[in-house]
């Protein structure tokens, strides 16, 4: 019993993590609810945990209501991405040329919000896609960004 509840609180506790990541820039209201908290879209700012100085800010729909109010709503399956450079580009370490750096749970099961850190070696160019990984009529939603990188400051690359 005791190695089922902690196979079962592993990935809820993943989930809470990388949801810990994220800091709440603002949101607004797109439509009232009687009961609970209005339907949002919210902004949130992931700062990319191998690449000091890039941030990324994710807007998405936060569904209200009752359902909403409680955890248990199902968020729309889009948002929107931008990342930039907010400061000097360190990289803590050689990158793989692609790597999911941020999800976050958008429904009590089966959705998340994912960004993928994909590196354009040629450009010296990051490139971040947003989707969410529940399909919605055959193709998930997505959105992308890129941050040049100075010439100056190669990425560095994991073989």
């Amino acid at each position: 019993m005791g190695k089922l509840f902690l196979t079962a609180l592993g990935p809820l506790l993943g989930a809470l993590a990388a949801g810990a990541q994220a800091q709440k820039i603002g949101d607004v209201s797109t439509a009232f609810q009687w009961i609970g908290p209005n339907h949002k879209i919210v902004v949130e700012a992931y700062d990319d945990p191998l690449v000091a100085g890039v941030t990324c800010y994710v807007s998405r729909a936060r569904t209200g209501g009752i359902k909403g109010g409680l955890g248990l709503a199902e968020d729309r399956a889009e948002a929107s991405i931008a990342c930039r450079q907010v400061g000097p580009v360190q990289f803590k370490g050689p990158l793989p040329k692609e790597d999911e750096v941020f999800s976050e749970r958008m429904s009590i099961l089966f959705k998340r919000l994912r960004v993928v850190r994909m590196v354009d070696a040629p450009r010296n160019t990051l490139v971040y896609l947003t989707y969410s990984d529940k399909l919605v009529e055959g193709s998930p939603q997505n959105s992308l960004t890129a941050v040049p990188i100075d010439r100056a400051v190669p990425i560095p690359l994991k073989p």
